[in-house]
């Protein structure tokens, strides 16, 4: 990941993406660009995740035997590199981050 981090005053850092560099979240069997949340749901519900409906301002995936929650923005414009690198480490060699 490219960026910049950028310190707030209450403490917190976030990484400020360098926005020439832009990321893709792309599905490894299918060589497949994610380009919608309906897409990634298909694939997750495929792979046993079951949707939560429990917030408005999320959508959020959870496998049956595991601890690992997938939290994502509700609207896919907000679809950042970090929920891409989440999805990634939660659910391995199925998902892969990409330079455009």
């Amino acid at each position: 990941m490219s960026g910049v981090w950028v310190f707030k005053q209450n403490g917190v850092i976030r990484l400020v993406e360098n926005p020439a560099t832009s990321k893709v979240l792309f599905h490894v069997p299918t060589n497949q660009k994610i380009r919608s949340y309906s897409q990634l749901e298909r694939i997750l519900t495929a792979l046993g995740w079951e949707r939560y409906y429990d917030d408005a301002d999320l959508l959020q995936f959870h496998k049956r035997n595991s601890i690992d929650l997938i939290s994502l923005p509700n609207d896919f414009s907000k679809f950042k590199s970090t929920h891409m690198y989440d999805i990634v480490v939660k659910v391995p060699d199925t998902f892969h981050v990409r330079d455009t």
